[in-house]
């Protein structure tokens, strides 16, 4: 059983740490959940700067509903990083609304948000509990956007690009790699979803602030379709992401094919573990570090309507910064009030988007957004 409010789970991770680290900045206490305790305490004592003035605990625990609940009770907010989410979440998520606590994760498979509306949403709704995948940059910066230009009235479609500097994690390049053998990534139009082409490859994007070209994948299809899908103002969202690096970004569709080629004839688990070894060859080391000069990310969303446009680009860095910096903040937030909205919610839907803006504009991680509206 957790004494203290917050557990982060998979804390000895890339993100998990980060998490660990803003919850310090903000004096929350956490305990630190995984596998093993030598390898969370190696974490702790060597990633996370300043732990040694946090309250906090190191608990080893099995990954399992019974182990999950045992550990949650007590606690009030569950923040999880461990995936890939379709394989490993429900188990998360099942303990946290048995020991009633709010959930959290860090994730925008798409095929898990739908599935977490699906079979999670009315039940943490019933109980008075939020649950909101998805909280990190690359969705929740990106919905800031998209709120601050549906402002403007009369708006009904939202094109959004997500782009950061750097290499996705071990973890993350997993998840590349199961969304694509998973199945079909949607956009919403018209208030249905609609499949992208599996085939479409690269796409290039104009990206503010530079001349050249971006290229962008619909990376899993992003949580976006799905949380405007509950909004009345919208009946049509694409977004499409990538990375500015674009010898990488040249390479994702390469690897992902010849994946899905070497593996369309073997069982689920053979398939998971040459997944996992395509992954291991692409990324098989944590990456450095985040510098603010080199890991920028890019918020760019263009929403219109019959008689109106608008257009809303948040520059900022450090893009996995911003997601620990998020979870961190939402738990502080959820330990002294109830969300805005139960059940499933995006973080912007539960805390307040302008809130979210202020806190990463705060700590110098996105800089004010820039607003064109012509109507």
């Amino acid at each position: 059983m957790s004494t203290k409010p917050v557990v982060v789970y998979g804390a000895s991770g890339y993100t998990g740490r980060l998490v660990c680290e803003f919850l310090r900045q903000y004096n929350v206490p956490f305990t630190a959940a995984g596998r093993s305790t030598a390898t969370l305490t190696e974490s702790m004592d060597s990633h996370v700067p300043g732990i040694e003035t946090a309250d906090y605990e190191v608990v080893e625990t099995e990954h399992t509903v019974a182990a999950l609940t045992d550990l949650f009770q007590g606690s009030s907010v569950v923040l999880n990083t461990v995936g890939p989410f379709m394989k490993l979440g429900d188990p998360v998520v099942e303990a946290a609304l048995a020991a009633g606590a709010h959930y959290l994760d860090t994730t925008g498979e798409q095929d898990w948000l739908i599935h977490c509306d699906e079979e999670f949403g009315a039940r943490f709704a019933a109980a008075g509990l939020l649950i909101a995948p998805g909280t990190a940059q690359m969705y929740t910066t990106g919905e800031i956007a998209a709120q601050i230009a549906l402002e403007t009235p009369g708006l009904d479609t939202l094109d959004i690009a997500v782009f950061w500097g750097g290499s996705p994690t071990i973890a993350s390049t997993r998840t590349i790699l199961v969304n694509a053998a998973g199945g079909a990534a949607y956009h919403l139009e018209q208030n249905e979803y609609v499949p992208f082409d599996p085939a479409q490859g690269l796409v290039p994007l104009i990206v503010p602030g530079q001349h050249e070209l971006a290229q962008s994948l619909p990376w899993g299809g992003t949580s976006h379709p799905v949380w405007f899908k509950r909004d009345p103002r919208v009946s049509t969202c694409k977004a499409q992401g990538g990375v500015f690096d674009a010898a990488l970004m040249q390479n994702v569709p390469v690897i992902v094919a010849d994946a899905l080629e070497a593996t369309k004839d073997m069982t689920p688990d053979e398939r998971d573990a040459a997944l996992d070894a395509v992954a291991a060859q692409v990324m098989s080391s944590m990456p450095p570090r985040e510098n603010r000069r080199t890991h920028k990310s890019l918020d760019s969303v263009h929403a219109s309507g019959p008689l109106g446009r608008a257009h809303v680009v948040i520059h900022g860095n450090n893009n996995y910064q911003q997601t620990g910096l998020l979870q961190a903040y939402a738990a502080y937030s959820l330990l002294q009030r109830a969300p805005h909205r139960v059940g499933l919610a995006s973080a912007c839907q539960a805390f307040g988007h302008r809130e979210l803006e202020g806190v990463l504009r705060s700590f110098g991680f996105i800089s004010p957004p820039v607003v064109t509206v012509a109507q």
